[in-house]
């Protein structure tokens, strides 16, 4: 069954917003609001994301789920950004491309295409038009996507690089020190070494390879995807570190340490 209008129609109200007021601040018409939350007409994509942003809820959450059904406790819990499909779902299906013999494609995000990632990744249209390529010694049985990065943040792993993620249904499974290309709400794509926090603070620690970037705190309830990274590609040979930059990076690395017990 979908939830959708009866859902939208009921964090409106909690949030103490007309429709007119709704209306205005997603851009679309007082009447669409009217027809979406009276089950009059089918979201799109766009009203989906759109409303989803909005009240800071999964699309997933907001058509499976009926809210008017929960307890204050647990409508707390999820307004505090403890959604129940942080775990994941059979009814979180992620859009994907394969090739002729059934295949699932690695799909590559290139850096122009990054900024639509954001708002497209679960339209099937925009993830069939990303360039496809197979790497023959992953798995068949798990689900990858490839990201261009930029910037100095992960070095000794070089802006440029092409970085390959395993899908992560459960971001529960995020495992602690390990890298992940994340794809959060207003951030963008980003590639980070993670400390999974969700069951204590609802969050997530991110941290560069590049001991010169702090780490920050990240609230679940930004994440949209989790990758877990793979493998990188990148055609130039990494410059030797000196002396003097290994022990510069080492004393960094102590002081993000202290830094980071400091933000637990």
């Amino acid at each position: 069954m979908n939830y959708f209008g009866s859902n939208i129609k009921l964090l409106r109200n909690r949030k103490k917003r007309t429709q007119n007021e709704v209306a205005t601040e997603l851009e679309i018409k007082r009447t669409t609001v009217n027809a979406l939350e009276n089950s009059i007409s089918q979201p799109t994509v766009l009203h989906l994301q759109s409303f989803s942003k909005y009240f800071g809820i999964a699309i997933d959450t907001l058509i499976n789920i009926d809210l008017n059904q929960l307890s204050e406790s647990q409508f707390t819990e999820l307004k505090n950004g403890f959604d129940v499909f942080i775990r994941g779902s059979k009814l979180r299906v992620i859009a994907t491309t394969v090739d002729k013999n059934n295949n699932d494609n690695i799909e590559f995000v290139s850096e122009r295409a990054k900024a639509g990632y954001v708002t497209s990744f679960s339209d099937p249209e925009y993830i069939g038009n990303l360039p496809v390529f197979q790497l023959p010694f992953l798995s068949k049985e798990k689900k990858y996507r490839a990201f261009i990065i930029s910037g100095d943040s992960m070095l000794p792993i070089p802006s440029g690089s092409v970085v390959i993620g395993e899908y992560i249904q459960n971001f529960f499974d995020i495992k602690n020190g390990a890298g992940y290309i994340i794809v959060t709400r207003d951030e963008g794509i980003v590639f980070k070494i993670v400390e999974n926090y969700i069951s204590q603070s609802r969050s997530l620690l991110l941290s560069s390879l590049n001991a010169s970037f702090q780490p920050y705190k990240l609230a679940i309830s930004e994440v949209k995807e989790a990758w877990k990274f793979v493998c990188y590609l990148n055609t130039e040979i990494p410059e030797p570190e000196t002396d003097i930059q290994k022990v510069l990076q080492k004393v960094s690395t102590l002081e993000n340490k202290i830094n980071k017990l400091g933000t637990l």
